[in-house]
């Protein structure tokens, strides 16, 4: 027998009697049973507002909603609105005891508010905990996240995922610096050379609300603008929000802001600086010990105090637009948190969006722009070559540059460094038609085909070489290089110029700065780095295809690439020249040679306005299975103004490739329609899909759907 079953000398009726005596006091001088934290059964509940309104951070649409949970009295002085809180969610309805609902699983949430009552009738499971009495909610930003969800058809939960960093105790256990006063009205500076840029800094100090779309001169003065235009708002006792791209550009304003202001005016919010101190800065701005932030998209939803102004670079720039559900935009954000605070807003770049017209030419916002004479002073020369300069410059295909663009270079390369810009990162090119510049395709599965080092034709798909390709579109059999990546550019410009530096800058490795000596930067659009004094010359090379993808905005596209990296080249007047690889007939090309990016949006936003497309219009992508989304439009109830495009077929993402958002899984067959409905009928659009969604998930019955309103890529 074991001593498990007997009375060995393990056991306690074995055990001597000095044991015993000490057994039993310990039992003495053990605390009170007290009701489980878990459930707090039997437990009383605070005396003032028992109840507690809950945001569970389930991001199901259907439960989209407050529930009401009893407060213990023992959680009554952590309890506040706006605390990180875990409730029991799922508790049977008939799981009752002692007064309690008990069950469901432990799930984190919200404290909205505290209630004296419920519109529940029945009887409340109890808060579970209160994860830190550090209230991270205020109405200011409950209000906002309300907002988003409701026109972006999400709901308020997800909108706080993204809203409220993760919690870090030891950062809520440090203090925040105590507040400094505000810093005197700056000077206007550079904002000189705007036709009002001294104006609207004149009204953000005075206390007043102005709000402008910015048209920035080319080089580097516009983070110093961004963070005058910063200081002018703190001038007036009021805060300020900067939102850019991404870190590098975050990092200018930090920069330009500390130089102007000094340590501890603004915080900077980036994934850079790790969850801690992230989450720590983010707490010195809703303590109110900061009074302005500079950071990159998650920056938008900053709980700043006294808002007076708003402000967004770059909105073109696809980093503004989230990627997690409700997939708000940056832009979009921040026009709410300027209509609801009645905050200033400044809408700036090199180039200029749709949107950012469309907001001019409704009179919403005033355009902040220099004269011609600005412009031309600033900008570089303009230089352009086209397909029939390509097709007569035989010679310069070894080095992949025509004569002209190999001139500026080798010109370039005696006074500084010169930029050179391809569409795309990596080495093996795609291949196209030489003649008629059709795709080459595999036989076997429609793959696109590239070039392999040994000259060998690989469809990128299924792997198959093809020996004998030939166009089905002209029958031509030779072949050109479709896109090629920025790596096999490097080496061809290293051939061409072998006593020269060669640095590339891309998703891999992007750098952030460049000396001002002799060298090729060879660069990805949006990665080019800063060359000190300005870049002695730039190559746009491809720009074919960039303007030959199926996207409505294509062209606004590449003409917000090239400016983008033509602005960092030193102005005419110093030698800086660019040179695009386009034709030069097109429309963005022609806006780059004048520098009118304006005239080109102005001239896109009538178009869209006689097509009906966005942003005239309001738009939602709806995907999925061609089941599911035939059932989604048949069961919901659009607005009768609502036109149905399609369902047409999406295509199939291949297996091993990443996937895309929205896309569909690698290898299924999903179908997408788009909804349109004329201005004004957004919201209702919004609601309506909201609705669809909820009632479908609610009932657990067939394949989902995704839903996005306002996607970026409409084809």
């Amino acid at each position: 027998m074991s001593s498990e079953n007997g009375s060995g000398d393990g056991g306690a009726s074995g055990a001597p009697p000095e044991q015993l005596a000490l057994i039993r006091d310990s039992v003495r001088k053990a605390k009170e049973p007290r009701a489980k934290p878990r459930t707090w059964r039997g437990a009383a509940l605070a005396e003032k507002l028992p109840v507690a309104r809950v945001l569970v951070d389930k991001g199901v649409l259907h439960l989209d909603r407050y529930f009401d949970y009893a407060v213990p009295a023992e959680l009554d002085e952590d309890a506040q609105p706006g605390v990180r809180v875990r409730v029991r969610f799922g508790a049977g309805r008939h799981r009752v005891r002692e007064g309690r609902r008990e069950g469901g699983g432990l799930i984190d949430g919200f404290l909205i508010e505290r209630r004296a009552d419920s519109d529940y009738s029945g009887p409340l499971a109890a808060l579970a905990q209160v994860v830190s009495p550090e209230p991270v909610l205020g109405q200011e930003l409950l209000g906002l996240a309300r907002a988003v969800a409701d026109r972006y058809a999400g709901s308020v939960a997800d909108v706080l995922q993204l809203a409220v960093p993760p919690r870090s105790a030891r950062a809520e256990q440090r203090p925040s610096p105590a507040p400094l006063p505000p810093p005197q009205p700056p000077r206007p500076g550079s904002w000189a050379r705007y036709e009002r840029g001294a104006a609207f800094l004149e009204a953000l100090a005075s206390g007043g609300s102005p709000r402008a779309v910015w048209h920035a001169l080319p080089g580097p003065e516009w983070s110093q603008e961004l963070a005058r235009a910063v200081a002018a708002a703190l001038s007036s006792g009021r805060g300020a929000l900067v939102v850019v791209p991404d870190g590098r550009a975050a990092a200018r304003v930090d920069a330009a802001l500390t130089s102007l202001l000094g340590e501890g005016h603004h915080a900077l919010l980036t994934a850079d600086a790790g969850p801690e101190k992230r989450y720590r800065q983010w707490l010195a701005v809703r303590r109110g010990s900061v009074r302005a932030v500079v950071g990159t998209r998650a920056a938008m939803f900053a709980p700043v105090r006294d808002l007076g102004l708003v402000a967004l670079w770059d909105d073109g720039d696809d980093s503004h637009s989230e990627q997690h559900a409700p997939q708000p935009h940056a832009r979009e954000v921040l026009l709410l948190r300027a209509a609801q605070d009645k905050c200033g807003f400044l809408l700036g770049g090199w180039s200029c969006t749709v949107e950012a017209a469309q907001l001019v030419e409704s009179g919403w916002a005033r355009p902040l722009v220099a004269g011609r004479e600005q412009v031309r002073g600033a900008a570089p020369l303009v230089r352009t070559v086209g397909d029939g300069d390509l097709a007569r410059d035989e010679a310069a295909r070894a080095a992949r540059l025509p004569s002209a663009a190999w001139q500026v270079a080798r010109e370039g390369l005696r006074h500084g460094p010169v930029l050179v810009q391809v569409p795309r990162r990596g080495y093996v090119p795609r291949m196209a038609c030489a003649q008629c510049r059709a795709p080459a395709r595999c036989g076997h599965c429609s793959g696109p085909l590239q070039a392999q080092d040994a000259g060998a034709l690989r469809c990128e798909w299924c792997g198959r070489e093809e020996a004998a390709w030939h166009c089905p579109e002209c029958g031509s059999f030779r072949l050109r290089a479709q896109v090629v990546g920025a790596r096999r550019t490097a080496e061809e410009l290293g051939r061409a110029f072998p006593s020269v530096p060669v640095r590339t800058s891309g998703r891999e490795h992007v750098l952030d700065t460049v000396p001002a000596t002799p060298a090729l930067v060879v660069s990805t659009p949006g990665a080019e780095p800063v060359a000190e004094g300005g870049y002695a010359a730039a190559l746009l090379l491809d720009g074919w295809a960039m303007l030959g993808r199926p996207d409505l905005r294509a062209g606004e596209d590449a003409l917000r690439r090239w400016i983008g990296a033509a602005a960092l080249v030193r102005p005419q007047e110093a030698g800086g020249t660019v040179v695009v690889v386009a034709e030069p007939t097109l429309r963005p090309v022609q806006a780059l040679v004048r520098w009118d990016p304006v005239g080109h949006a102005v001239r896109e936003l009538a178009e869209r306005a006689e097509l009906g497309f966005p942003p005239v219009s309001r738009m939602a992508a709806v995907s999925g299975s061609p089941q599911a989304v035939a059932e989604f439009l048949g069961a919901v109830q659009l607005p009768r103004e609502a036109q149905v495009l399609g369902p047409v077929p999406l295509p199939v993402t291949p297996a091993g490739r990443p996937r895309r958002t929205g896309a569909p899984p690698p290898g299924e067959h999903w179908d997408r329609a788009l909804i349109r409905v004329p201005p004004g009928s957004g919201a209702a659009l919004a609601a309506t899909l909201k609705s669809g969604q909820a009632a479908r998930m609610a009932r657990g019955s067939g394949e989902a759907v995704w839903v996005r309103i306002d996607p970026p890529d409409i084809g």
